[in-house]
């Protein structure tokens, strides 16, 4: 199929190289043209220096940027995708934004008969360059089955999940479990620590067992070590938060465990951790070590 990808960033860029492998005819577009020129010479396919000029005979249209403003300005924008879309494609967002943008830009793309999926992903940039990532997908059906297929070059598990929106709300699910997650799997190693266990062998035994979890089995060694450069960073997991506490605030959900987290990323920040992965919340209670 022509498809444009909107968007390289860590993710976007191994993202769209699959697309390319699977045979797809691929465009893309990023707002530093250099980083759209050097995925050109890697991979076949060709730039567009506007998102609208990218998005120009693309049957499918891809975007993964950083946050809601940034999506409405390549979709919505003076050069946005919506500028150049053709009638009928469909537009797959995997922007990690809120559930009211998504209905936002779902509501305009219905006025040009243009379809819309909102489907952020979970698996990180590792998930990413392999093509296993998880999608979660918010839509209708009929856009669903166009789309999926060719999702399926940098996916392991897709799931339409309902109407619009109801990708981002599972998206939030996914980061709710992750801070839980990485909190406690900090204060584990620190525990460890400090209690004069060889820390190396405590994991490799229970991560077997009940306690274990993607966070454990891929991050327990890098804590250890005190390396914390391994993907998704704290400034946007607090973005995410920053959305998660939002909508919780809309429903009533109640996260106490969740907003603490968020503080306690908050804290990395300050210790200029921000750029740091998620598993860095360790730092914070080893500050005085």
């Amino acid at each position: 199929m022509n498809v444009a990808f909107i968007g390289l960033g860590v993710m976007g860029y191994p993202m769209a190289g699959h697309l390319s492998k699977a045979g797809h005819q691929v465009k893309v577009y990023n707002r530093t043209t250099s980083k759209a020129e050097s995925w050109v010479k890697e991979h076949k396919g060709s730039y567009g220096i506007t998102p609208a000029e990218a998005a120009t005979d693309a049957e499918i249209i891809f975007v993964c940027v950083g946050n809601d403003n940034d999506l409405r300005d390549v979709i919505c924008g003076k050069d946005g995708v919506l500028k150049g879309i053709s009638g009928g494609a469909i537009l797959v967002d995997h922007t990690t934004a809120s559930a009211e943008v998504a209905r936002e830009i779902y509501a305009i793309a219905q006025g040009q008969n243009v379809g819309f999926l909102d489907a952020p992903v979970s698996g990180g940039q590792a998930g990413a360059e392999n093509g296993v990532l998880s999608v979660m997908v918010g839509g209708d059906d009929a856009s669903f089955a166009k789309a999926s297929p060719v999702i399926e070059a940098y996916a392991k598990s897709i799931r339409l999940l309902g109407e619009v929106g109801s990708g981002q709300l599972a998206k939030m699910v996914n980061q709710i479990c992750i801070g839980g997650l990485v909190q406690a799997l900090s204060e584990a190693v620190h525990f460890a620590k400090c209690s004069g266990l060889d820390a190396e062998q405590v994991f490799d035994v229970i991560q077997h067992g009940a306690a274990g979890s993607w966070q454990m089995a891929n991050r327990h060694q890098t804590m250890i070590n005190n390396k914390f450069e391994f993907g998704f960073a704290v400034d946007w997991m607090r973005k995410d938060f920053d959305i998660v506490l939002s909508e919780a605030r809309k429903n009533g959900a109640r996260l106490p465990v969740t907003a603490l987290v968020d503080q306690f990323y908050a804290d990395v920040q300050a210790m200029g951790g921000g750029r740091l992965d998620t598993s860095s919340l360790l730092k914070r209670l080893e500050i005085d070590e």
